[in-house]
């Protein structure tokens, strides 16, 4: 049987600087270490993540063994197949464990997440995890208020995008409600994973329960509040 000749298994490489480098890579050494054989690992998305993948494979490498990983977006799974790392699905498996950046993390260990455009399916690989959540922050993540240096993205049904955005308007709390737009390249606005729109809502307070408020909204498939978990936060 012959095998594709894989476009993706090219040197991998992340696309522009990555800030606070020196600080993410001594988080993603730290997370490697407890990586073992065998190992189902849901990969988050971001220079964070993609640092934690590079420090994982390269361990695999050097000591012989294998694990599997189950990506929360198609760069993050580019990187797998160029690091040599075996992608699954949550259609076969679950993770054993997970790790993800995130945008902000609040005393009470709340986050925002999914700015990168893969909103829900971080959320998805998340929550679907069976073991311990690791989440790899540098000390510019920590917040005293949620919602104090980002918006909150929140992933649409474009068929919803009228409805959700008067809904929002409505959400006490709620300061503004844009369409996130596209960057070089392509024109319109970004689409998600699963061909979604991604909006940008910003709050002038984050009260507790928000994330259940906004996805009860019909038309939300995801927001990027995270609350009710309780990870286990690798920094440096």
């Amino acid at each position: 049987m012959a095998d594709w000749k894989n476009p993706l298994a090219s040197t991998p490489g992340w696309i522009g600087e990555i800030s606070n480098r020196e600080a993410k890579a001594a988080v993603a050494r730290q997370l490697a270490q407890r990586l073992q054989p065998g190992d189902v690992v849901g990969v988050g998305s971001g220079s964070t993540a993609f640092l934690a993948l590079e420090a994982c494979a390269a361990r695999a490498t050097n000591e012989g063994f294998s694990f599997t990983a189950i990506p929360t977006s198609l760069e993050t799974a580019q990187s797998c197949v160029a690091f040599g790392v075996p992608v699954s699905s949550l259609a076969a498996v679950r993770p054993d464990w997970c790790f993800d950046g995130a945008d902000e993390v609040d005393p009470q260990k709340r986050l925002i997440k999914g700015r990168g455009g893969a909103c829900f399916r971080e959320k998805l690989v998340w929550r679907a995890c069976v073991g311990p959540q690791m989440l790899l922050v540098d000390q510019s993540k920590f917040v005293d208020a949620l919602g104090s240096k980002f918006s909150v993205p929140v992933e649409v049904v474009p068929e919803a995008i009228m409805l959700v955005d008067e809904r929002l308007r409505e959400v006490p709390g709620v300061t503004d409600v844009l369409v996130r737009p596209a960057g070089l390249g392509k024109d319109g606005p970004v689409l998600t994973e699963y061909g979604n729109l991604l909006l940008e809502v910003g709050f002038d307070v984050i009260a507790a329960g928000m994330e259940v408020t906004l996805e009860a909204i019909p038309g939300v498939v995801a927001c990027g509040i995270f609350e009710g978990d309780d990870p286990e936060i690798v920094s440096a």
